[in-house]
């Protein structure tokens, strides 16, 4: 029945035809009645194809209908017929409708109704019809008020799905792009010092193996968060590849920072860390962030800097916000803000209503600093609620 409306209209045609046609009016008007009948209530089978037409033709039979002067309980058809342009119509046309059936109203009052009851059968007539456009417009409204949830549900849905994938692509960017400007760095280091420091080389090799080993735990991960798929896999057993990793190579956070450090002092670029405060205080979230800010500012430093380059880093955490600042004193090309990996942290920092600013020193060097905002409600909740702590 939900998919063919008509039926339900036959139903209510044959109803209405049934109840409003007494045998008392077959015998006294014949076939007259019978068809003025028929033309007053089965128009109602096609009220939702075409609600103007139908409600003309009631009204066109309802005209004959007083010109031949026979009344007709079936003159409810007319109602019904009214509120089905009020539900489908615009309301312009819904008040030219109503306006139609008030005519009719003044004339069946005038010619039915008892005398001196002309005033009361047409306020008990007119609130009727009122009564019946009224109802056909609020729910014209309330269809119109639902469609609009549903497109917006659908909106936000499409919104949740490219929010989701451009997360992915920034944590694509940031594994890919930092292990391999590592990996490429400590291959170059063995290749220049294997004749030489053989023994440098091949812990060179070594390096880039558990650099190899880390980029593919952070993708698998990531790739498993992002599916919100926690269980495994029997087909190819990615689920339990993604936990077994998860155990070896936990969620990169700060406590992980002087890790990350080691591997790009490693690949040739002299690093600092200074880390200031308790990392308990903020969520896993967050911390995900600021080791994905300060993995993508050194790994910008290793790319684009020169040789011999330092690079100093600084975190500051409180229960109210983190910052840091990625310094570097070496000769940077301007055109390194140009890139996605820029982009990406201030997309990041942006999740936490925070600050950001990279930029080059007017005496040399470039600076990456941010300010993540732990305080406000909505990101206590992103935190909080952020799966397993990874799509930062």
């Amino acid at each position: 029945m939900n998919g063919r409306p008509w039926m339900l209209d036959a139903l209510l045609a044959a109803a209405i035809f049934l109840v409003t046609l007494g045998p008392g009016q077959v015998l006294r008007g014949g076939l007259e009645v019978v068809l003025l009948q028929v033309g007053l209530v089965l128009p109602l089978v096609w009220r939702r194809r075409a609600p103007l037409t139908v409600f003309a033709l009631i009204a066109a039979v309802a005209g004959l209908q007083w010109l031949a002067g026979v009344q007709l309980p079936a003159d409810v058809a007319l109602l019904v017929a009214l509120y089905s342009v009020g539900t489908h119509a615009t309301w312009r046309r819904t008040l030219a409708a109503a306006a139609v059936v008030e005519a009719g109203v003044v004339l069946a009052s005038a010619r039915w109704a008892p005398e001196g009851r002309f005033l009361l059968s047409v306020v008990a007539l007119t609130a009727m019809s009122a009564a019946a456009a009224v109802t056909g417009t609020s729910m014209r409204t309330r269809r119109a008020y639902l469609a609009a949830l549903e497109r917006d549900r659908d909106q936000r849905a499409r919104l949740a799905v490219a929010e989701d994938r451009a997360r992915m692509a920034r944590d694509m960017h940031d594994i890919v792009t930092h292990n391999l400007s590592v990996m490429i760095a400590l291959a170059d280091s063995a290749h220049y010092v294997r004749a030489s420091a053989p023994d440098k080389a091949a812990a060179a090799i070594g390096q880039i193996a558990e650099t190899g080993r880390q980029a593919l735990a952070d993708m698998r991960r990531s790739l498993a968060l992002h599916a919100n798929d926690h269980e495994p896999d029997a087909a190819d057993g990615t689920g339990l590849r993604a936990a077994d990793d998860l155990r070896r190579h936990p969620t990169p956070g700060l406590a992980q920072l002087p890790a990350l450090v080691d591997r790009l002092r490693a690949a040739g670029l002299a690093t600092s860390l200074q880390v200031y405060g308790d990392a308990a205080q903020i969520p896993a979230a967050a911390q995900l962030t600021v080791y994905r800010l300060v993995q993508e500012a050194l790994t910008n430093a290793l790319k684009h800097t020169s040789p011999g380059t330092r690079a100093e880093v600084r975190v500051e955490v409180s229960s109210e916000a983190v910052t840091l600042e990625v310094t570097n004193n070496g000769t940077t090309p301007v055109t390194i803000g140009g890139g996605h990996g820029i982009k990406g942290m201030r997309d990041r920092v942006a999740a936490y209503g925070g600050t950001f600013w990279a930029g080059p020193f007017p005496a040399g060097g470039w600076q990456v600093s941010a300010r993540l905002d732990l305080t406000a409600p909505h990101q206590r909740m992103l935190q909080e609620g952020s799966r397993g702590g990874g799509a930062a």
